[in-house]
């Protein structure tokens, strides 16, 4: 089945163009600016992780190791289309427009971190595996029926491929051929089972013969081959074909969370082998130094950049007003019920708050 699903490659690990008909898409002012978005989100990723190991955050899902698959999608996508993340997904909800203020203080267990600006229809991070695949055929679907253009992009990790509400969406949304790309981003790990021991298919993209969907699998860590795929995909929801699947060929080089330690259940030369190979980052470094055209002032300034736009946002999420304990209570019905008043009610007298 793998020779079915062949990976998809514009540019190799060393920085060669090596699919000929796309060699226009790499230019100079498309590299640098698919590194300047990697660069900002992996100095996002490692000062979330910097910020939750001094408590100033809570527990926090790295992704370094998956900022092409995330950068590339999220660049392919129109400003009106919809963006349905998980919990790993805030590098691409920050490309697309996401408040990185509003994104710390997700991981800070504040519900305003889940709204995003205004005019940008970006779903709350699904933290339960897969439940965003149905919303996302849905809300896509309404597009249709509305008559816009606008489509919807769904992302999720190998493990949710596994999951009911997978099938679910992927049936809807081929039944009633919703404008929608449906994203995996395979790292190889279900937190920490290996896909090896999670499902008996060659790849995820297979899957998509069930729908009579097309399925495809890129190099996860090329950004060009991400943002081609996408790109395409996007235009066939657009022109009313229907949703795609693609699987997108990565690996997470941290832990699924801050709350676990990947040392103990994945092998770590491994690991350091895959980020001497096929880093994302790397691979655009190689393209600009084959071309003579590696400036290490420039990666200096986009680093720098990077570290002060952060930085201003970590100021910002201190700075926010205190939580008010009573609001986890206050959305979980339009009226609440006695019991919900009860329990809002002696949590408050617990904390020594207004009952």
């Amino acid at each position: 089945m793998e020779k079915d699903f062949p990976i998809f490659q514009v540019m190799d690990q060393n920085g060669n163009i090596v699919s000929e008909e796309y060699k226009d898409l790499v230019t100079e002012e498309r590299v640098k600016k698919f590194y300047s978005e990697m660069v900002r989100i992996r100095t996002l990723d490692r000062k979330s992780i910097s910020l939750q190991r001094q408590g100033r955050i809570g527990t926090y899902a790295p992704f370094e190791g998956q900022e092409a698959s995330q950068v590339g999608t999220a660049l392919a996508l129109d400003s009106e289309d919809w963006m349905f993340p998980t919990y790993r997904d805030h590098g691409a909800a920050t490309v697309f427009g996401h408040s990185l203020r509003n994104i710390l203080l997700f991981w800070n267990g504040r519900n305003e971190g889940c709204v995003p600006p205004d005019g940008k229809k970006i779903f709350p991070p699904a933290i339960p595996i897969a439940t965003q695949i149905p919303h996302a055929a849905g809300a896509a679907f309404a597009e249709k029926q509305k008559g816009t253009r606008n489509a919807a992009i769904c992302y999720f990790g190998d493990g949710a491929t596994s999951e009911g509400d997978f099938h679910e969406g992927l049936n809807f949304a081929s039944v009633f051929k919703s404008p929608v790309v449906y994203f995996c981003q395979n790292n190889q790990y279900a937190i920490s089972v290996p896909i090896s021991k999670q499902m008996n298919s060659a790849t995820i993209a297979q899957k998509s013969l069930a729908y009579d969907i097309p399925g495809v699998r890129v190099d996860g860590n090329d950004v060009f081959a991400v943002f081609a795929e996408t790109e395409k995909a996007l235009e066939r929801a657009r022109n009313g074909e229907g949703p795609t699947l693609i699987e997108a060929m990565t690996w997470r080089y941290g832990s699924h969370t801050t709350a676990d330690d990947a040392t103990k259940y994945r092998d770590q030369g491994e690991s350091a082998l895959k980020r001497m190979e096929t880093d994302p980052l790397l691979r655009l470094e190689r393209w600009l130094k084959n071309e003579g055209l590696y400036d290490e002032a420039w990666v200096k300034e986009v680093e720098e950049q990077a570290a002060a736009e952060i930085d201003a946002a970590v100021q910002e999420m201190e700075k926010f007003p205190k939580a008010d304990p009573a609001v986890i209570f206050d959305y979980v019905f339009e009226k609440p019920t006695w019991t919900i008043e009860k329990q809002k009610r002696e949590y408050l007298e617990l904390i020594g708050g207004e009952a």
